[in-house]
């Protein structure tokens, strides 16, 4: 697809319908977004074909070449879990997906003559384009109009210096419109556009790294290594040891199926989509899935005093006149013609267009509001050049009396501008002579339940830091009327040196005023460099590179496409509430995973461990496969869904193997070692194999439902009756069900003679067991401590 020669489309009519449609017919129209959730048949693929479903499979197939179809049955186990898992997550999928519309952005274009907002997928070649402050450019083109437009093509070039962009300049897909406004003809679409070209990794960076699957995948691997090799010796051995080639394949099969933690990798997936369809439902847009688990982890909030303390609701209060001879009146005109001058639309100008009229004045130039001046400007027509903005970045040095005139009114809480007149007004020198004309107070709102919200993070132990362009004072106020803990730690970021230690001051300060976007980043990242993991919410373009360095971005529905495009979350209703429920989100997914893997890792670990040493033994594998089906089932499947979408909103201890290790390695020490007692009184009193193998289930079974009320810690009525319950289905499944399971008849009193004091035995051993588990665990973490405070 060639570039588009439409020089001749006038940029205030915009392209006809007919032309449209035409454009369409020739295949001139745009992509959509890549979809933030994987598709149907990606979940489906992903779920099924995995190694364990094939482990399984080759399995099954040897199974059945024994001609002991029953033992068959663990096949059904692992499509139940996989079916479960899929249909989740394409649950979840739907509902994120009705929420990605409701966040998506629209495009401002001109057709026939008219304004109108379009999807992104129905830009055509030639369109004109509208284009302000924060908007993200969502297709290659050209400028045909421009106000001041300054562009961020950091995701492009890596450098975030703006570029000032006039009329015939070109724009590229992915980039921000930072400062002015203007229109763009379009010249590429689809494929052919640069960030296509770079499959959006620009403007989507990393995914983010999740600690959990991590550890898991970690798991998965080295488990990976194992199963296959140690299941080919177990059955060699068994095979050259005397063992028939049937009993051979069973003992062999059930050591590798013990050995799969089927339906961990998919719980945890699974547990994650769930989280994002509980957040979709209340208006939270949850773009990378393991940030749900970020987001818990985090110990630092930085947060812009907008739309978060504030519900961005601003309100012209006065002008104040600062110069002899000026009336108030005169304030206002100049303050109106910059504003209305510029075009800006921030919320500081919507608030002064809906206070002053608009008094026509004529323009030479124009100098939009940037994040990085902190100020706007026009030239009149009568030769005066007048700029409008925060003071400290107007002025080197104020006299007395209008420095405290800004410092009394902010300390009421006002944000503070200045209006100035100018020698030359030029956005790439310093001002020249500003000479202050008037102030300009502007309030906030603070939101109703900001004090709750912030209070809520205080006891969770999470720490507030606020970031703002506005002068420090006003900040502080809000802030603490709002009920942040510190705010009286304040920093005017305008006396801070590049040289500096950002980290220890954003370690010293709770409200830092008057950043720069850079410096933004630069707090951010010394708080990471301090070991903490950190949090970033915005909503315009100044926030855009702060949100990038965070491990977590959240945006605001409400904010400028550019931040949305990049955040973890995006807020719907623009309500930083919403964030409690995306933390106890995290928190419930982080400690059920951590609990429910233990159930899982209980069948690895003994598996493991049997198969060792029966390699070396030559009596068969205790178990068949059909005999781990109803542990596997009731002692761990059924029970971890359940359990991993119970509430738990504690605090994370990041204690994850240690976690594990204490409920999986007492119960898998306590399996092997009461299956080798059986095996040698099965030797010693001359039992059958049926019978130890019975013996085997029942001491296994014993022990996973004991592991199993260890996790459902602690206990509650649902989960007293889950676990009564599946401890019932077992124990009538074996008892009824023998047959079926291989198993002799429980009906035999030979059985309980020797089932009794094993199982009586069982508990106590358990508890001891983890008591010395314990120990062990805890020397090592204070041996590591020990360690860690030597080095440093």
């Amino acid at each position: 697809m060639a570039d588009v020669n439409s020089s001749n489309t006038d940029p205030d009519v915009g392209l006809s319908d007919i032309q449209v449609r035409q454009q369409i017919r020739d295949g001139n129209q745009n992509t959509g977004e890549e979809s933030l959730t994987r598709s149907v048949s990606d979940i489906l693929r992903d779920n099924t074909f995995t190694l364990f479903n094939l482990i399984n499979v080759v399995l099954g197939a040897l199974i059945f070449y024994t001609g002991s179809y029953k033992n068959l049955l663990f096949l059904g186990i692992a499509f139940f879990n996989t079916a479960i898992g899929i249909i989740q997550e394409i649950r979840s999928k739907r509902q994120v997906d009705k929420m990605v519309l409701l966040a998506e952005g629209k495009i401002n274009v001109i057709r026939n003559g008219e304004d109108m907002q379009i999807h992104s997928d129905d830009i055509v070649l030639g369109d004109i384009i509208q284009l302000g402050r924060g908007d993200q450019i969502p297709v290659d083109g050209e400028v045909v109009r421009s106000r001041g437009m300054e562009v961020d093509e950091s995701p492009i070039t890596g450098e975030s210096e703006t570029i000032s962009k006039n009329q015939g300049d070109a724009l590229t897909s992915g980039t921000y419109l930072v400062g002015g406004s203007g229109k763009m003809r379009v010249t590429k679409v689809g494929s052919d556009t640069f960030v296509n070209h770079l499959s959006n990794e620009a403007v989507q960076g990393e995914d983010t790294s999740s600690i959990l699957l991590n550890t898991i995948n970690r798991i998965i691997k080295v488990l990976t290594y194992v199963i296959i090799p140690l299941g080919i010796v177990l059955f060699v051995a068994k095979l050259y040891g005397g063992t028939g080639i049937n009993r051979a394949i069973l003992g062999s099969s059930a050591a590798m199926i013990g050995m799969i933690p089927e339906g961990l990798v998919l719980l945890t997936s699974m547990t994650l989509a769930v989280s994002a369809m509980h957040l979709a439902r209340k208006k939270t847009l949850v773009r990378d899935l393991p940030a749900i688990e970020t987001l818990a982890r985090v110990d630092v909030i930085c947060l812009d005093k907008t739309g978060t303390i504030t519900s961005g609701d601003l309100k012209f209060v006065q002008a104040i006149p600062m110069m002899k001879g000026v009336p108030v009146e005169e304030v206002e005109k100049v303050v109106a013609a910059i504003t209305y001058g510029t075009g800006d639309t921030n919320e500081t100008a919507n608030a002064i267009k809906n206070a002053i009229d608009d008094h026509e004045l004529k323009t030479e130039k124009i100098i939009p509001f940037s994040s990085d001046r902190k100020w706007s400007g026009v030239g009149l027509s009568d030769g005066h050049d007048y700029v409008f903005g925060a003071p400290q970045f107007i002025f080197e040095h104020l006299d007395h009396p209008a420095q405290a005139t800004i410092t009394e009114n902010a300390k009421k809480g006002y944000r503070v501008l200045a209006v100035a007149q100018v020698d030359d007004l030029d956005p790439r020198k310093p001002l020249q002579a500003p000479k202050l004309i008037g102030l300009v107070l502007i309030s906030d709102v603070i939101r109703p339940n900001a004090a709750n919200t912030f209070q809520y993070f205080r006891n969770q132990d999470v720490t507030i830091k606020v970031i703002s362009g506005d002068d420090p004072t006003t900040v502080s106020t809000i802030a603490e009327h709002a009920g942040i803990q510190n705010a009286e730690h304040s920093i005017d970021m305008t006396t801070v040196k590049d040289d500096e230690d950002f980290g220890e001051i954003a370690a010293k300060n709770t409200v830092f005023g008057r950043v720069t976007p850079d410096q933004k980043k630069r707090l951010i990242a010394g708080l990471q460099d301090r070991k903490h993991t950190v949090a970033m919410t915005g909503d315009g373009v100044n926030d855009l590179l702060a949100l990038r360095q965070a491990d977590c971005g959240i945006a605001m529905a409400s904010g400028s496409e550019s931040t949305k495009s990049i955040a973890d979350f995006v807020l719907i209703n623009s309500n930083f509430d919403a964030m409690i429920d995306v933390l106890k989100e995290g928190r419930r997914v982080i400690n059920n995973i951590e609990r429910v893997a233990s159930m899982y890792l209980i069948k690895t670990m003994y598996s493991v461990a049997l198969s060792f040493i029966f390699v070396f033994f030559a009596m068969g594998y205790p178990f068949e496969p059909i005999q781990l089906t109803p542990i596997t089932s009731l002692m761990v499947g059924i029970p971890s869904f359940f359990l991993a979408l119970e509430p738990n909103f504690n605090k994370i201890t990041n204690q994850f193997m240690k976690q594990v290790l204490i409920i999986s390695t007492p119960a898998a020490v306590c399996i092997v070692g009461y299956v080798m007692l059986i095996e040698v009184i099965g030797l010693f009193f001359g039992l059958k194999y049926e019978f130890t193998s019975t013996l085997c289930v029942l001491l296994t079974g014993a022990i996973c439902w004991l592991a199993l009320v260890m996790v459902s810690r602690p206990l509650n009525r649902l989960k007293i009756g889950l676990d009564v319950l599946v401890l019932v289905v077992f124990l009538t499944i074996i008892v009824f069900f023998n047959n079926i399971f291989s198993l002799v008849s429980f009906f035999d009193k030979d059985i309980w003679l020797y089932a009794i004091p094993l199982i009586a035995t069982a508990y106590p051993l358990y508890m001891f067991m983890q008591g010395v588990i314990a120990t062990v665990l805890n020397k090592r973490e204070k041996r590591r401590l020990q360690r860690q405070s030597e080095n440093q």
